[in-house]
C-alpha cells in the first residue's frame, strides 16, 4: 500500500485563514469597469428639493383643504397663502376654473419624485466608497433612469414657463418686477438649472459606458472614481 501521511512538497496544505477563504461580495467593483457615481451637487440637490416637491404635489393635490380657509391649510401649507397670490395658477382663481393644469403637472410630480427614491435608494444601497460607485446592471439603470428623469424635469419646468409665455403672462403679469424675480423667477430657476446640470453629468457617464463598450478605452468618465481594489 503506497504511504499518504506525507505530502510531496510541490503540494504544500491549504492556507484556511480568514482572511485567504474570505468570498468577496458580488457587489465588489473590479478594476478597470464602468462605474456610475453620482456627484455632491446631484446628492444635495435631491435631497433638498425632494421634500419641496413632496410639499408642493401635496398641496395642489389635496386643494380645496389645503388652501387657504380649508381644513388643511395651517400651519403645512400657509405659505401658499402668498404663493398663491404671486402664482394664480397655485391660488383660488385657477382652481375656481377648473384649470388642470396644475394638477397635471402634480401628478406627474409623483411618478419624477418615486423615479429619484428609486435612484437614491440603489445608490445607497449597490454604491461602494465614498463616492458611492455603483457598477455592472444596477449601475447602468441607475445612470440612464435618472437621466430620462432629469430630462423630464427641466421639460416639465420649460412646459411652466412656457404655458406663461403664451398665455401672456396671465398668472404673474401682475406682479411687481421684485416680486416676480424673488418670488417666481428664482425659485423656479433653481428647477432648470441643477437638473441640465444632471443632465450634462449622467449624460457623460452614459457616453463613456458606451465608449467602453465600443473598444475605446481612451475615454475618460465624468469624475474620476476609485475602484474597490481586487484582492
Amino acid at each position: 500500500m503506497v504511504s499518504t501521511r506525507n505530502h510531496p512538497s510541490s503540494f504544500p496544505p491549504p492556507d484556511l485563514s480568514p482572511t485567504k477563504t474570505l468570498v468577496r461580495s458580488p457587489r465588489s467593483i473590479r478594476k478597470g469597469t464602468w462605474t456610475h457615481a453620482p456627484s455632491t451637487i446631484t446628492l444635495l440637490w435631491l435631497l433638498v428639493s425632494l421634500p419641496i416637491v413632496c410639499w408642493d404635489t401635496a398641496y395642489v393635490l389635496l386643494r380645496p383643504h389645503s388652501m387657504p380657509n380649508g381644513s388643511l391649510h395651517a400651519p403645512v401649507f400657509t405659505p401658499y397663502a402668498l404663493y398663491g397670490k404671486v402664482d394664480y395658477i397655485y391660488g383660488e382663481k385657477a382652481y375656481r376654473e377648473h384649470n388642470g393644469f396644475t394638477s397635471a403637472q402634480a401628478s406627474l410630480n409623483v411618478a419624477e419624485t418615486a423615479g429619484y427614491v428609486a435612484y437614491l435608494w440603489v445608490v445607497w444601497k449597490y454604491g461602494e466608497g465614498e463616492k458611492r460607485a455603483v457598477g455592472g446592471g444596477w449601475g447602468g439603470v441607475a445612470c440612464l433612469v435618472a437621466f430620462a428623469l432629469s430630462v423630464m424635469t427641466v421639460s416639465k419646468t420649460v412646459l411652466y414657463w412656457s404655458n406663461e409665455y403664451f398665455s401672456g403672462f396671465e398668472n404673474i403679469g401682475h406682479n411687481d418686477p421684485l416680486s416676480l424675480l424673488f418670488l417666481w423667477i428664482i425659485p423656479n430657476g433653481l428647477w432648470l438649472l441643477f437638473p441640465s446640470y444632471m443632465i450634462y453629468e449622467f449624460g457623460r457617464d452614459i457616453l463613456h459606458g458606451l465608449s467602453i463598450a465600443g473598444g475605446d478605452r481612451s475615454s475618460k468618465p465624468a469624475r474620476a472614481v476609485t475602484p474597490t481594489k481586487d484582492e
